[in-house]
């Protein structure tokens, strides 16, 4: 995990992420950032509304805003200077307005965020101002999680099992996918969730080959298993589990497939440690399914980071050269995916650690484990 601030005001744990994220601007070849993507303002500031951006020098950092927001940045930011933007004014014209008064000579923006549009009214407004594209800066940070951001991953992980295990316990085979999801959100909140991290996924028999299939009106006892897809948003972190719950004997081929899913899970999650790439955690369990003639059925990465978004770097997949590092928090879901039959996969959030790693997740997984009724 990242260095120990358990003991630090949370303000400074925000300083400490903006003075970070500064230290680096000059490698890419700029001395001012305007931040727009809301998550990473929430990220840098401890501002938890949207329409706002922050602009960071080495020197200052103002938050762009508008009137709706002025009580909440008082009491979430206290100690950062705001512009509150008049009625009207759109917010690229008052972040073009406070950084022509910061006189940046070269000012990045987050190209992954911001609109065409937007940029085209900031640039025409700073015509005096190189205003250049950065993409990352700030998720390249956020991959790194300290204890505070671990523990509220892990409380969204608890009150996803705890809600979890209520349906569960409640399932009948006359219920609908679309009531099932209904009422595991409702029981997230009923645990001390702000909510579903994402819309759960509930997916019955065939309709589980169906990666992200959306809840309908297919009948839990209408195949031998149902597929849950879901997640715990805490106070701004998630988590992201996947299990399978077999409501009928247990057949040969759901025997093999869901075996070989668990099998790939567990070996790549022996994987993880620091310095090992997400390609070679993704071909550890890609291995061992394409290995039993399954591959074309994997069609997905092996899993991707979560925190304050629940898809974040670092991604485990054929795409990723880059080294895990302790304090990064991913998803380990492999998945086989039977057109006409159904699919399988087996979600859990893993800590990389400097040991190696930790699983966040406690939700029993064996197939035993997975028959209800």
């Amino acid at each position: 995990m990242g260095s120990p601030r358990s003991k630090a005001e949370p303000s400074d744990r925000f300083a400490a992420r903006r003075g970070r994220l500064v230290k680096g601007l000059a490698r890419h070849g700029i001395d001012s950032l305007l931040v727009t993507n809301f998550t990473n303002v929430t990220y840098l500031t401890g501002f938890t509304g949207d329409d706002t951006w922050l602009l960071l020098s080495r020197t200052d950092a103002i938050l762009v805003s508008d009137a709706r927001y002025t009580t909440q940045l008082g009491q979430e930011c206290p100690a950062l200077a705001r512009h509150i933007r008049p009625t009207g004014t759109s917010l690229a014209d008052a972040a073009a307005r406070v950084a022509r008064s910061a006189r940046p000579g070269r000012l990045g923006i987050e190209a992954d965020s911001m609109t065409v549009a937007s940029h085209a009214r900031l640039a025409d407004k700073l015509r005096k101002v190189t205003v250049l594209p950065t993409s990352g800066l700030v998720e390249n940070l956020r991959q790194i999680k300290d204890r505070e951001e671990v523990a509220e991953i892990t409380l969204a992980a608890r009150q996803a099992e705890r809600a979890f295990a209520v349906v569960r316990a409640g399932l009948r085979l006359d219920q609908t996918e679309k009531e099932v999801a209904d009422e595991l959100e409702h029981q997230l909140r009923l645990f001390g969730a702000r909510g579903s991290s994402f819309a759960p996924i509930v997916a019955v028999g065939p309709r589980a080959a169906l990666p992200h299939a959306r809840p309908g009106d297919a009948r839990i006892g209408s195949a031998e298993f149902v597929l849950i897809d879901w997640g715990a948003t805490a106070r701004l972190y998630k988590s992201d589990l996947t299990r399978v719950l077999v409501t009928a004997r247990i057949s040969p081929k759901l025997e093999r497939v869901y075996g070989l899913v668990l099998t790939a899970q567990r070996r790549a999650i022996e994987a993880i440690r620091p310095g090992v790439t997400g390609r070679e955690v993704d071909a550890v369990a890609r291995g061992i399914i394409a290995d039993a003639g399954f591959g074309k059925y994997f069609g997905h990465g092996l899993g991707h980071g979560v925190g304050l978004d629940i898809h974040e770097a670092p991604r485990l997949s054929v795409a990723n050269d880059s080294p895990l590092k302790a304090g990064m928090v991913v998803t380990v879901e492999p998945g086989i995916y039977l057109p006409g039959w159904g699919g399988v996969r087996i979600e859990d959030d893993v800590l990389v650690s400097r040991a190696g790693h930790r699983v966040l997740t406690d939700c029993p997984k064996e197939l035993e484990d997975a028959v209800v009724g």
